[in-house]
């Protein structure tokens, strides 16, 4: 195939000012007309002053693989179901674990980032006999188990040197209320007659709400709630969470819960949406001040089982205290 040269698309006479006879010579080398032809660059520089065009802004993200997500969310779901309404006792293993797990992560991300040596081993065992006595036995079972876990971390740590013992015991004391005592309530809704319903009730407001706040605030958001803990957070994200909790309260307390009125699920809807937007705040803080994202990394596109817990742990009490409140302890 020939070679053929680019060719100017002047739309005319293409000989017009290259062959045709000028006067020659310098005097006539300033005269644009006498110049001889040049090709126009193949890629012009833009002028000083041309416009240039508007990048567009980058699309939202929701910064994790939602695909893992969703996966490990519809496993974790489907154990839970499985094991709440087959035998209960198969639950309150689902949660002990749960709560050896969160506690494992919680004092090993306060070691790694600020030196804090929270006695692990008695954390552990008081944790779970938390949990199994406050479905045994009740709150006072609880409360109990929780004391003693409290004087296990204190002696515990005195096998140790005691340079930065009042830190140790006193971040084993918090992790011990934060984690399984707070854990014990979801035990105590399930020692109900209709304990399942309730704790079902409980899960699902607590997803509802954080799923509503999600959507909500990526698609509308743009005021934030707290920047300086979580700048993800938008006050539109809090009234979907708000909302979304109020209707799936009230269909699940007209439906699900013996003796449960709607008007009793909007309120309960309401607290979940504010005591699980703490919870997740709360636990932002902490990870704020630990210089961390998540607290682990076992459940892919979540995190770490403290990552799930946060909004969980300080609903549970608010779910038993309003259920009890409203239809009885059962």
């Amino acid at each position: 195939m020939p070679i053929v040269p680019d060719v100017p698309e002047h739309g005319g006479d293409q000989d017009e000012g290259r062959g045709a006879a000028r006067p020659g010579g310098p005097a006539f080398h300033d005269d644009p007309a006498a110049r001889p032809y040049q090709a126009a660059p193949r890629n012009p520089e833009p002028l000083p002053d041309a416009p240039q065009p508007v990048p567009r802004p980058p699309k939202k993200s929701a910064g994790r693989d939602l695909g893992a997500a969703i996966g490990v969310g519809l496993g974790l779901g489907v154990v839970i179901i499985a094991s709440l309404f087959v035998v209960k006792a198969a639950f309150v293993a689902v949660v002990v674990v749960a709560v050896v797990v969160g506690l494992w992560e919680l004092t090993k991300r306060l070691e790694e980032r600020k030196e804090i040596r929270a006695p692990l081993v008695p954390l552990a065992i008081g944790g779970a006999a938390m949990v199994v006595a406050g479905y045994v036995r009740g709150a006072e079972g609880a409360w109990v188990a929780m004391a003693l876990t409290a004087l296990a971390v204190l002696v515990w740590r005195m096998t140790e040197p005691p340079e930065g013992y009042l830190k140790d015991v006193t971040a084993g004391v918090f992790a011990a209320f934060y984690v399984p005592f707070l854990a014990t309530f979801v035990a105590l809704m399930l020692a109900a007659d209709d304990g399942p319903w309730r704790v079902l009730t409980f899960l699902v407001l607590t997803v509802v709400s954080d799923t509503g706040a999600y959507a909500v605030g990526w698609r509308f958001g743009r005021t934030k709630l707290a920047p300086r803990i979580s700048p993800g957070k938008t006050r539109e994200g809090l009234l979907g969470a708000v909302s979304f909790a109020m209707v799936a309260g009230a269909l699940c307390t007209q439906f699900l819960i013996d003796d449960g009125a709607w008007w009793q699920g909007l309120l309960l809807g309401l607290a979940v949406a504010v005591s699980a937007t703490l919870g997740d705040l709360g636990e932002s803080m902490i990870k704020r001040d630990l210089g961390i994202k998540d607290m682990g990394t076992l459940l892919p596109g979540h995190g770490g089982i403290m990552d799930r817990l946060d909004s969980l742990l300080p609903t549970a009490p608010v779910v038993w205290l309003l259920l009890v409140i409203f239809v009885g302890s059962g």
